[in-house]
Protein backbone atom coordinates (compact mmCIF):
# COMPACT_ATOMS: atom_id res chain seq x y z
CA UNK A 1 0.00 0.00 0.00
CA UNK A 2 1.33 3.43 -0.73
CA UNK A 3 1.75 6.46 1.57
CA UNK A 4 -0.66 8.33 -0.22
CA UNK A 5 -3.48 5.00 0.04
CA UNK A 6 -2.43 4.84 3.63
CA UNK A 7 -3.21 8.58 3.90
CA UNK A 8 -6.60 8.39 2.52
CA UNK A 9 -7.22 5.82 4.40
CA UNK A 10 -6.32 7.30 7.38
CA UNK A 11 -8.49 10.62 6.51
CA UNK A 12 -11.65 8.48 6.27
CA UNK A 13 -11.40 6.72 9.33
CA UNK A 14 -10.10 9.14 12.09
CA UNK A 15 -13.35 10.87 11.25
CA UNK A 16 -14.69 8.32 13.86
CA UNK A 17 -12.17 9.38 16.58
CA UNK A 18 -13.69 12.72 15.83
CA UNK A 19 -16.33 11.89 17.13
CA UNK A 20 -15.65 10.54 20.62
CA UNK A 21 -13.60 13.64 20.69
CA UNK A 22 -16.66 15.43 20.15
CA UNK A 23 -18.96 13.77 23.05
CA UNK A 24 -16.25 13.99 25.28
CA UNK A 25 -16.09 17.80 25.09
CA UNK A 26 -19.69 17.81 26.18
CA UNK A 27 -18.57 16.95 29.69
CA UNK A 28 -15.11 17.36 30.35
CA UNK A 29 -13.86 20.83 29.95
CA UNK A 30 -10.14 21.77 28.96
CA UNK A 31 -7.83 18.51 29.35
CA UNK A 32 -6.97 18.08 26.18
CA UNK A 33 -3.83 16.55 26.30
CA UNK A 34 -5.78 13.81 29.11
CA UNK A 35 -8.12 12.78 26.51
CA UNK A 36 -5.71 12.76 23.02
CA UNK A 37 -3.23 10.39 25.22
CA UNK A 38 -6.21 8.49 25.97
CA UNK A 39 -7.23 8.27 22.04
CA UNK A 40 -3.42 7.18 21.73
CA UNK A 41 -3.56 4.43 24.22
CA UNK A 42 -6.77 3.06 22.73
CA UNK A 43 -5.47 3.36 18.69
CA UNK A 44 -2.22 1.77 19.66
CA UNK A 45 -3.01 -0.87 22.25
CA UNK A 46 -1.51 0.69 25.31
CA UNK A 47 -2.14 0.93 28.73
CA UNK A 48 -2.33 3.98 30.74
CA UNK A 49 -1.18 5.28 34.19
CA UNK A 50 -2.87 8.59 34.97
CA UNK A 51 -0.91 10.65 38.44
CA UNK A 52 -2.37 13.94 39.59
CA UNK A 53 -3.78 15.58 42.55
CA UNK A 54 -7.62 14.71 43.33
CA UNK A 55 -10.62 16.50 42.08
CA UNK A 56 -8.60 17.08 38.12
CA UNK A 57 -11.63 14.80 36.67
CA UNK A 58 -9.38 11.74 35.98
CA UNK A 59 -11.96 9.09 36.33
CA UNK A 60 -14.24 11.34 35.10
CA UNK A 61 -12.84 11.60 31.65
CA UNK A 62 -11.84 7.62 31.58
CA UNK A 63 -15.51 6.93 32.65
CA UNK A 64 -16.51 9.35 29.54
CA UNK A 65 -14.16 7.92 26.82
CA UNK A 66 -15.63 4.24 27.98
CA UNK A 67 -19.23 5.73 27.57
CA UNK A 68 -18.35 6.69 23.62
CA UNK A 69 -17.72 3.08 23.25
CA UNK A 70 -20.12 0.55 22.82
CA UNK A 71 -18.03 -1.52 24.77
CA UNK A 72 -18.24 -3.34 28.97
CA UNK A 73 -16.15 -1.30 31.08
CA UNK A 74 -15.80 -1.46 34.63
CA UNK A 75 -14.46 0.38 37.82
CA UNK A 76 -12.66 -1.03 39.76
CA UNK A 77 -11.92 1.30 43.53
CA UNK A 78 -8.53 -0.64 44.64
CA UNK A 79 -8.15 -0.47 48.45
CA UNK A 80 -5.65 -2.33 51.02
CA UNK A 81 -7.86 -4.86 51.83
CA UNK A 82 -8.50 -6.52 48.09
CA UNK A 83 -7.24 -9.72 46.49
CA UNK A 84 -6.43 -11.08 43.49
CA UNK A 85 -9.66 -13.06 43.15
CA UNK A 86 -11.32 -9.73 43.46
CA UNK A 87 -10.01 -8.60 39.73
CA UNK A 88 -9.81 -11.89 38.59
CA UNK A 89 -12.13 -13.89 39.65
CA UNK A 90 -12.42 -17.20 41.40
CA UNK A 91 -14.36 -20.75 41.93
CA UNK A 92 -17.77 -21.31 43.59
CA UNK A 93 -19.06 -24.64 44.36
CA UNK A 94 -22.39 -25.39 43.05
CA UNK A 95 -24.46 -27.56 45.61
CA UNK A 96 -26.54 -29.03 42.69
CA UNK A 97 -23.99 -30.65 40.82
CA UNK A 98 -21.50 -30.60 43.19
CA UNK A 99 -18.70 -29.28 41.00
CA UNK A 100 -16.84 -25.88 41.44
CA UNK A 101 -18.00 -23.10 38.80
CA UNK A 102 -15.96 -20.21 37.71
CA UNK A 103 -16.93 -16.50 38.51
CA UNK A 104 -15.38 -13.95 36.34
CA UNK A 105 -14.41 -11.13 38.02
CA UNK A 106 -14.76 -7.42 36.79
CA UNK A 107 -11.07 -7.66 34.84
CA UNK A 108 -13.26 -9.62 32.42
CA UNK A 109 -14.54 -6.18 30.48
CA UNK A 110 -13.10 -3.67 27.24
CA UNK A 111 -12.33 -1.17 29.80
CA UNK A 112 -10.93 -1.07 32.95
CA UNK A 113 -10.44 2.06 35.46
CA UNK A 114 -7.97 0.93 37.84
CA UNK A 115 -8.57 4.18 40.69
CA UNK A 116 -5.76 4.74 42.99
CA UNK A 117 -4.00 1.58 41.76
CA UNK A 118 -0.72 2.48 44.61
CA UNK A 119 -3.31 1.58 47.18
CA UNK A 120 -3.57 -1.95 46.75
CA UNK A 121 -0.96 -4.39 47.85
CA UNK A 122 1.71 -5.73 45.89
CA UNK A 123 -0.54 -9.27 44.94
CA UNK A 124 -3.38 -7.59 43.07
CA UNK A 125 -1.31 -5.43 41.61
CA UNK A 126 0.80 -8.14 40.25
CA UNK A 127 -2.19 -9.91 38.95
CA UNK A 128 -3.61 -6.97 37.07
CA UNK A 129 -0.22 -6.19 35.48
CA UNK A 130 -0.15 -10.16 34.47
CA UNK A 131 -3.22 -9.20 32.80
CA UNK A 132 -2.47 -5.95 30.99
CA UNK A 133 0.91 -8.22 29.76
CA UNK A 134 -0.63 -11.17 28.66
CA UNK A 135 -4.21 -10.66 27.89
CA UNK A 136 -5.86 -13.07 29.71
CA UNK A 137 -5.85 -14.94 33.70
CA UNK A 138 -6.20 -18.22 34.89
CA UNK A 139 -8.47 -19.38 37.59
CA UNK A 140 -7.64 -22.09 39.43
CA UNK A 141 -6.02 -24.53 36.12
CA UNK A 142 -8.12 -23.02 33.34
CA UNK A 143 -6.72 -19.87 31.59
CA UNK A 144 -9.26 -17.73 30.03
CA UNK A 145 -8.65 -14.79 27.17
CA UNK A 146 -9.92 -11.36 27.62
CA UNK A 147 -12.02 -9.42 25.63
CA UNK A 148 -10.61 -8.02 22.81
CA UNK A 149 -10.00 -4.75 22.48
CA UNK A 150 -8.55 -4.87 26.42
CA UNK A 151 -7.23 -1.30 28.40
CA UNK A 152 -5.73 -0.19 31.62
CA UNK A 153 -6.40 3.53 32.78
CA UNK A 154 -4.77 3.20 36.01
CA UNK A 155 -4.62 6.64 38.23
CA UNK A 156 -2.67 7.49 41.34
CA UNK A 157 -2.66 9.97 43.61
CA UNK A 158 1.40 11.55 44.48
CA UNK A 159 0.92 13.27 47.14
CA UNK A 160 -0.77 10.97 49.78
CA UNK A 161 2.39 8.24 51.02
CA UNK A 162 0.40 6.93 53.97
CA UNK A 163 -1.22 3.51 53.12
CA UNK A 164 0.01 3.09 49.55
CA UNK A 165 1.86 0.77 47.83
CA UNK A 166 3.97 2.53 44.76
CA UNK A 167 4.35 0.41 41.74
CA UNK A 168 8.17 -1.14 41.35
CA UNK A 169 9.78 0.58 38.54
CA UNK A 170 9.78 -2.79 36.33
CA UNK A 171 6.07 -2.75 36.73
CA UNK A 172 5.58 1.01 35.91
CA UNK A 173 7.09 0.06 32.28
CA UNK A 174 4.42 -2.26 31.43
CA UNK A 175 2.17 0.69 31.11
CA UNK A 176 2.89 2.68 27.43
CA UNK A 177 2.31 5.87 28.46
CA UNK A 178 2.17 8.11 32.06
CA UNK A 179 0.33 11.08 32.06
CA UNK A 180 1.00 13.77 34.68
CA UNK A 181 -2.32 16.01 34.75
CA UNK A 182 -2.02 19.38 36.15
CA UNK A 183 -4.88 22.58 37.06
CA UNK A 184 -7.04 23.58 34.50
CA UNK A 185 -7.02 27.36 33.84
CA UNK A 186 -8.92 30.00 35.31
CA UNK A 187 -11.09 30.25 32.08
CA UNK A 188 -11.47 26.48 32.04
CA UNK A 189 -12.41 26.27 35.89
CA UNK A 190 -15.34 29.27 35.36
CA UNK A 191 -16.54 26.61 32.67
CA UNK A 192 -16.47 23.83 34.70
CA UNK A 193 -18.83 25.42 37.37
CA UNK A 194 -20.93 26.77 34.70
CA UNK A 195 -21.43 22.74 33.43
CA UNK A 196 -21.46 21.42 36.81
CA UNK A 197 -23.64 23.18 38.85
CA UNK A 198 -26.64 23.24 36.54
CA UNK A 199 -29.19 19.68 37.04
CA UNK A 200 -29.54 18.32 34.27
CA UNK A 201 -27.65 15.04 33.23
CA UNK A 202 -25.33 14.92 30.12
CA UNK A 203 -26.04 12.20 28.07
CA UNK A 204 -23.06 10.59 26.06
CA UNK A 205 -24.10 8.57 22.78
CA UNK A 206 -21.83 5.48 22.10
CA UNK A 207 -19.95 6.60 18.37
CA UNK A 208 -17.99 3.40 17.74
CA UNK A 209 -17.98 -0.13 18.62
CA UNK A 210 -15.01 -2.80 19.62
CA UNK A 211 -14.74 -4.08 15.84
CA UNK A 212 -14.10 -0.92 14.49
CA UNK A 213 -11.41 -0.06 17.11
CA UNK A 214 -9.57 -3.27 15.98
CA UNK A 215 -10.25 -1.77 12.45
CA UNK A 216 -8.48 1.41 13.58
CA UNK A 217 -5.56 -0.28 14.77
CA UNK A 218 -4.78 -2.27 11.88
CA UNK A 219 -4.81 1.02 9.99
CA UNK A 220 -2.53 2.48 12.63
CA UNK A 221 -0.10 -0.61 11.82
CA UNK A 222 0.22 0.45 8.52
CA UNK A 223 0.81 4.03 8.83
CA UNK A 224 4.28 4.73 7.49
CA UNK A 225 7.21 5.70 9.33
CA UNK A 226 10.86 6.36 7.51
CA UNK A 227 13.94 4.82 8.41
CA UNK A 228 15.54 8.58 9.73
CA UNK A 229 12.40 8.59 12.27
CA UNK A 230 13.32 5.27 13.51
CA UNK A 231 17.11 6.08 14.04
CA UNK A 232 15.58 8.85 15.98
CA UNK A 233 13.37 7.04 18.21
CA UNK A 234 16.45 4.74 18.91
CA UNK A 235 19.02 8.00 19.33
CA UNK A 236 16.43 8.50 22.34
CA UNK A 237 16.20 5.54 23.37
CA UNK A 238 19.94 4.64 23.68
CA UNK A 239 20.42 8.01 25.14
CA UNK A 240 18.71 6.54 28.29
CA UNK A 241 21.32 4.06 28.76
CA UNK A 242 24.65 5.87 27.24
CA UNK A 243 24.00 9.10 27.17
CA UNK A 244 28.33 9.20 27.18
CA UNK A 245 28.25 8.56 23.75
CA UNK A 246 25.79 11.70 22.36
CA UNK A 247 26.90 15.16 22.15
CA UNK A 248 26.21 17.48 25.51
CA UNK A 249 24.52 14.66 27.45
CA UNK A 250 27.83 13.50 29.10
CA UNK A 251 27.15 14.68 32.79
CA UNK A 252 24.09 12.61 32.17
CA UNK A 253 26.00 9.47 33.08
CA UNK A 254 25.96 10.12 36.65
CA UNK A 255 22.20 10.97 37.45
CA UNK A 256 20.75 8.14 35.37
CA UNK A 257 20.87 4.11 37.24
CA UNK A 258 18.80 2.33 34.18
CA UNK A 259 17.65 3.56 30.84
CA UNK A 260 14.28 2.42 29.16
CA UNK A 261 14.41 -0.74 27.87
CA UNK A 262 13.23 -2.42 23.97
CA UNK A 263 9.65 -1.43 25.03
CA UNK A 264 10.16 1.78 25.00
CA UNK A 265 11.65 1.55 21.73
CA UNK A 266 8.55 -0.37 20.35
CA UNK A 267 5.77 2.00 23.00
CA UNK A 268 7.60 5.18 21.17
CA UNK A 269 7.23 4.00 17.68
CA UNK A 270 3.17 2.62 18.08
CA UNK A 271 2.37 5.42 20.11
CA UNK A 272 3.95 7.72 17.41
CA UNK A 273 2.02 6.01 14.90
CA UNK A 274 -1.27 7.10 16.57
CA UNK A 275 -0.62 10.38 17.25
CA UNK A 276 0.12 10.74 13.74
CA UNK A 277 -3.86 9.24 13.24
CA UNK A 278 -4.64 11.53 15.45
CA UNK A 279 -3.42 14.15 13.35
CA UNK A 280 -5.00 12.56 10.13
CA UNK A 281 -1.92 11.76 8.46
CA UNK A 282 -0.77 8.36 7.47
CA UNK A 283 2.65 8.94 7.65
CA UNK A 284 4.87 9.99 11.24
CA UNK A 285 6.56 12.94 11.80
CA UNK A 286 9.58 14.16 14.28
CA UNK A 287 6.94 15.93 15.86
CA UNK A 288 4.70 12.97 16.73
CA UNK A 289 7.61 11.51 18.89
CA UNK A 290 8.43 15.29 20.38
CA UNK A 291 4.25 15.11 21.12
CA UNK A 292 4.28 11.64 22.70
CA UNK A 293 7.78 11.27 23.91
CA UNK A 294 7.71 12.30 27.47
CA UNK A 295 4.61 10.47 27.86
CA UNK A 296 6.68 7.05 26.99
CA UNK A 297 10.01 7.78 28.55
CA UNK A 298 9.38 9.48 31.73
CA UNK A 299 8.58 6.21 33.99
CA UNK A 300 11.12 4.59 31.86
CA UNK A 301 14.15 5.82 33.46
CA UNK A 302 15.70 5.04 36.55
CA UNK A 303 17.74 8.08 38.45
CA UNK A 304 20.73 7.59 41.25
CA UNK A 305 20.77 8.81 44.51
CA UNK A 306 23.00 11.85 43.32
CA UNK A 307 20.47 12.84 40.86
CA UNK A 308 17.87 12.99 44.12
CA UNK A 309 20.45 14.98 45.78
CA UNK A 310 20.72 17.37 43.09
CA UNK A 311 17.15 17.08 42.57
CA UNK A 312 16.84 16.13 39.56
CA UNK A 313 13.72 14.47 38.05
CA UNK A 314 13.35 12.45 35.25
CA UNK A 315 10.93 15.14 33.26
CA UNK A 316 14.10 17.16 33.37
CA UNK A 317 16.34 14.28 31.95
CA UNK A 318 13.75 13.21 29.19
CA UNK A 319 13.46 17.05 28.49
CA UNK A 320 17.45 17.46 28.12
CA UNK A 321 17.51 14.09 25.75
CA UNK A 322 14.84 16.12 23.53
CA UNK A 323 16.53 19.51 23.63
CA UNK A 324 20.34 17.71 22.71
CA UNK A 325 19.56 14.99 20.12
CA UNK A 326 19.34 16.25 16.81
CA UNK A 327 16.02 15.92 15.06
CA UNK A 328 16.11 14.65 11.21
Amino acid sequence: MTIEEINQKVVEKSQLIDGIYDEVQKVIVGQNYMVKRILVGLLANGHILLEGVPGLAKTLTVNTVSQTVAADFKRIQFTPDLLPADLIGTLIYNQKTSEFIPKKGPLFANFILADEINRAPAKVQSALLEAMQEKQVTISDTTYKLPNPFLVMATQNPIEQEGTFPLPEAQVDRFMLKLMIGYPTREEEKMILDRMVKAEKIMINPVIHPKEIIELRNIVKEIYMEDKIKEYILDLVFATRNPENFKNLNELKDLIEMGASPRATIYLAQAAKAHAFLEHRGYVTPDDIKAIGKDVLRHRINLTYEAEAEQVTQEDIVSRLFDEIEVP
